[in-house]
């Protein structure tokens, strides 16, 4: 029998919203940490491997960009704003048997409009977990990263092996 409630909209699918907003919640509280807490550009040691380090970035991930000239910054809160639209649409159209794929869509909404807030408000994301291993280091990245990321990881393993079980008819995830 064909799920019901697909493509309706379900008031038990904003519970999903409440997710993107605990990760915009945390990403913000933290970038507020940082900025009032740290130094600008000065490594902080929390454990082998990992300083706090406020940083501010101007551009995409990894930086990409950041010397553009400006323009860049328009067009990243164009694109946030735009892909957080259909992502809010996409999430409370869910079937509400689903749960993988509305977490991962909710905390990639969340780290989204977190970072978003940032570029219009300062024009700029804050940055502030700097990983390293010798002289190897990672770009420097926030909460809303993380969410954006383990969102990402949790959309691939819903394509890649649990959607393919759905049409199948042998998972409800």
């Amino acid at each position: 029998m064909p799920n019901q409630t697909k493509g309706k909209f379900s008031l038990s699918n904003t519970m999903w919203l409440g997710l993107s907003a605990l990760a915009i919640v945390i990403d913000q509280w933290t970038k507020h940490l940082a900025s009032t807490h740290l130094n600008y550009a000065d490594p902080v040691a929390v454990l082998p491997s990992l300083n706090w380090t406020l940083l501010h970035n101007y551009g995409a991930a990894f930086s990409f960009l950041s010397d553009a000239g400006g323009w860049q910054r328009y067009l990243f809160m164009g694109l946030a704003g735009a892909v957080s639209l259909i992502f809010a649409f996409w999430l409370i159209r869910m079937p509400k048997t689903l749960k993988v794929l509305p977490a991962a869509i909710a905390l990639i909404l969340g780290g989204a409009l977190g970072n978003l807030i940032d570029r219009v408000s300062l024009g700029y994301v804050v940055d502030f977990i700097h990983v390293y291993y010798q002289n190897h280091h990672f770009p420097a990245f926030n909460i809303a990263d993380s969410a954006i990321t383990v969102g990402t990881i949790l959309l691939l393993i819903d394509t890649f092996f649990l959607e393919k079980k759905r049409k199948q008819g042998k998972v409800d995830e």
